[in-house]
């Protein structure tokens, strides 16, 4: 009994770790979304990267299914999947690459800080989780921490850009919501492909019917940016988070996302050359300490 019971704790500490390792991986990869996206609204409009971006990810999908000979998902499934895709595949890189045209990578990435008490809010309304009161209490703080740095930096910011991030990370909070929820059932990286799939034909038919009549004046940086949210933000970052958050649990490794905004600064500086203000950087330490603390209350 005594050695059954160590083998199951052995087990359970090996499907944690692999847990966290697979949803750090994943998070280091989303955390250089926004400095690629940045660069290729340089190049690209906005509408057209989101379609192409989400094309390009959904036909490797249909690869990778057809490869690996997954089955369909139950009809049940389906309404789920489909919060997934308009939250992650279409949301998600929709707002922020419209957001990226009128703030800075650094600038937007602060808001990220807020995606677990996204993720959170929509736990609770689609997942039935009922945090204690002190969660909320931290959350609100983080929520109105950023905010009040949006209004601070008008002058050197969009009113326009926050919003757009704001939505941003609320529909980016349904999507790992829903999908983390659905991940127990259908598997973690399935969701991200099925997701895609989902959205494949109408993402094509809107990749035709907004690409620009030329490609001549797109910079190399640009594709280069184009193939990393197209491969990694929207495909092989999803199937290490939901890994991730399928085998070391959704609240466990969700603390991750409190790592992205740090990740994301250094790859906006390092990347795009972008001067990162003491501000952001107290900003940013401010909101992971609250959000911390809401997550500590929230289990």
């Amino acid at each position: 009994m005594a050695t059954s019971s160590n083998t199951s704790v052995s087990h359970a500490n090996h499907s944690g770790l692999q847990g966290w390792m697979s949803g750090f991986i994943g998070m280091v990869i989303f955390s250089g979304s926004l400095p690629a996206t940045r660069v290729a609204v340089q190049s690209f409009d906005p509408f057209f990267l989101t379609f192409i971006r989400a094309s390009i990810a959904g036909v490797l999908a249909v690869l990778i299914i057809l490869a690996l000979r997954q089955r369909r998902p139950a009809p049940v499934q389906l309404f789920s999947l489909l919060i997934v895709a308009l939250g992650v595949v279409i949301g998600f890189p929709l707002f922020t690459a419209l957001a990226l045209q009128h703030v800075s990578s650094a600038h937007s990435i602060v808001f990220i800080g807020l995606l677990p008490m996204s993720t959170a809010l929509f736990a609770v309304i689609r997942g039935g989780e009922r945090p204690r009161r002190a969660f909320w209490l931290f959350s609100t703080l983080g929520c109105l921490l950023v905010m009040g740095f949006a209004l601070v930096q008008s002058a050197a910011a969009s009113l326009t850009g926050d919003l757009l991030m704001l939505a941003a990370t609320l529909v980016c909070g349904l999507g790992y919501a829903e999908g983390a929820m659905l991940s127990r059932h259908l598997g973690g990286w399935q969701v991200i492909c099925w997701s895609l799939i989902l959205s494949l034909p109408i993402m094509l038919l809107a990749t035709v019917m907004t690409a620009p009549l030329s490609f001549e004046p797109v910079q190399a940086s640009a594709w280069w940016a184009l193939g990393y949210v197209s491969l990694f933000s929207m495909l092989i970052g999803f199937i290490f988070w939901y890994r991730g958050l399928a085998t070391g649990g959704i609240a466990s490794v969700g603390q991750l996302q409190l790592l992205q905004p740090f990740f994301g600064l250094i790859f906006s500086a390092w990347l795009l050359h972008e001067s990162i203000h003491p501000s952001m950087l107290v900003v940013t330490a401010a909101v992971v300490c609250c959000l911390a603390a809401a997550r500590k209350f929230g289990q």
